[in-house]
């Protein structure tokens, strides 16, 4: 296991990756949350790539990740965050359109909870999922981090202030 932190303008990330790819995103973090994390100049070789990538996608350079991923989860999980995967950037999709495309419409509130569990925010873009009445909903980083990147992905983002988000 590797791991190392990531200056953002939402934050400092923390990036944790296996021998085989990338499995957990921790944002915002505080210096009590980090878990033995490299210095930049240690980051292994995958963990730099994510690193990059993730600045390019906060710079508006990026809007899919090329990155080898190996979430934990269970079978139902990964694939709701697959399904997630593909909401286009810039785009949003209900719980319940997730759950119809899985086939069944009345597993809005299993999908909710499979991105509640999502371990890659950002790569894979539970932010893009939103309530059924069009409202922001759920999210790990805070409804005010959701805003900022959805506005993002829409050219509308301003900095967030530090203690805004």
């Amino acid at each position: 296991m590797a791991c190392t932190l990531l200056e953002t303008p939402i934050g400092t990330l923390q990036l944790f990756a296996d021998n085989n790819g990338l499995y957990r995103i921790v944002f915002p973090c505080s210096a009590n949350d980090i878990d033995g994390a490299a210095p930049p100049e240690e980051r292994p070789g995958l963990l730099r790539d994510a690193a990059g990538q993730l600045l390019q996608y906060f710079s508006g350079t990026r809007q899919n990740f090329d990155l080898p991923l190996t979430p934990r989860g269970t079978d139902f999980q990964h694939t709701v965050w697959k399904c997630m995967g593909h909401i286009p950037y810039g785009e949003t999709r209900t719980y319940g359109e997730l759950a119809a495309q899985l086939g069944n419409s009345n597993l809005a509130r299993a999908v909710g909870g499979a991105a509640n569990k999502n371990p890659l925010p950002l790569v894979i873009p539970c932010h893009r999922v939103i309530g059924a009445s069009g409202r922001l909903t759920g999210f790990a980083g805070g409804l005010a981090l959701k805003r900022y990147l959805l506005e993002l992905e829409q050219k509308k983002a301003q900095i967030p202030a530090a203690a805004g988000i």
